[in-house]
């Protein structure tokens, strides 16, 4: 599936990001990768990714943890793979869906040290995200069919900062909330890596018919995947977060943007600029550079509208 081709290139994308991290923070790390269905080809993909830092590992040990069901080929691919290797990678095929993740992070000794999971299909339940959440520091891409939210479970295990995005396959109507594809959440401790995964979302190559949308937009509008995300329904949810909250500053506003929705702290400072130029906010002071201490307030009931 197209979605399926998105999500590989952003794990690709944040496992480049996220393992030369690693090497410099800790002597180990685990990389686990959980599957549900058969599919899991991404697991090769990041095997290639694990190769090309292969200078880089002399000291390190990594371990990386494959856990799928039903695909008899798996182990014949990824040892394929796995013999381009140093030897300071370790690779486990583990048969099983994402429910024995906890069981293998454990046998792994994956706590206490930098963590990558996975879970592709999988149920949030509370000892899956428990297990994903005993790296230091834990990372999390989890990937499920749309619908309940993901963000209150992620919360509720203890992730700090987390963002959540729909893949859509086809074009949808704004008001449709069904449409068949993947809902993500990628769930860190790191703002450096929450910013690596909104770089990755809008850096991702074009699918044909894959498209966003923001399960906090109110208007619930699918954006294209571009380099320059579209500003607009992002400027809805910023009037949306200054009709809750009152005035914000510009840094207020971008931290908004970047922890909150699924759109980068750059993309805030766009969209605020165009607001201004609509007259459906002001400003305070008003002129001078877009600053960060630069007070951000909606225009009043007889001003413009977005």
């Amino acid at each position: 599936m197209p979605t399926d081709a998105v999500l590989r290139e952003l794990l690709v994308r944040q496992l480049d990001a996220w393992l030369p991290a690693a090497l410099h923070r800790s002597r180990r790390a685990t990389l686990a990768l959980a599957y549900a269905g058969t599919d899991a080809g991404g697991a090769d993909a990041a095997l290639r990714v694990v190769g090309e830092h292969a200078d880089r590992l002399r000291g390190f040990r990594l371990t990386v943890l494959v856990l799928a069901a039903g695909d008899e080929t798996l182990p014949a691919r990824l040892g394929a793979v796995e013999a381009t290797l140093p030897a300071e990678v370790a690779v486990h095929v583990v048969p099983g869906d994402p429910a024995r993740l906890p069981v293998a992070l454990k046998a792994a000794g994956a706590a206490g040290a930098p963590l990558l999971t996975l879970a592709h299909g999988a149920a949030p339940t509370p000892a899956l995200l428990a297990a994903a959440r005993s790296g230091r520091p834990a990372d999390l891409l989890l990937a499920t069919a749309p619908g309940a939210p993901l963000r209150p479970a992620l919360d509720a295990a203890g992730f700090p900062l987390v963002a959540e995005i729909d893949l859509l396959t086809a074009p949808i109507p704004p008001e449709a909330r069904d449409a068949e594809g993947l809902r993500l959440a990628f769930a860190t401790g790191s703002d450096r890596s929450l910013q690596a995964f909104k770089d990755a979302l809008w850096a991702a190559d074009e699918h044909a018919g894959v498209r966003y949308r923001d399960p906090a937009d109110p208007q619930g509008r699918a954006v294209d995947v571009a380099p320059e995300a579209d500003p607009d329904p992002l400027a809805h949810e910023l009037l949306a977060e200054l009709a809750r909250r009152g005035p914000r500053t510009v840094t207020e506003l971008r931290r908004f943007a970047l922890t909150a929705t699924l759109y980068r702290a750059a993309d805030a400072t766009r969209a605020l600029a165009g607001l201004l130029d609509a007259g459906a906010v002001a400003r305070d002071p008003g002129h001078g550079r877009l600053g960060g201490d630069v007070l951000i307030s909606a225009a009043g009931p007889g001003g413009p509208t977005a």
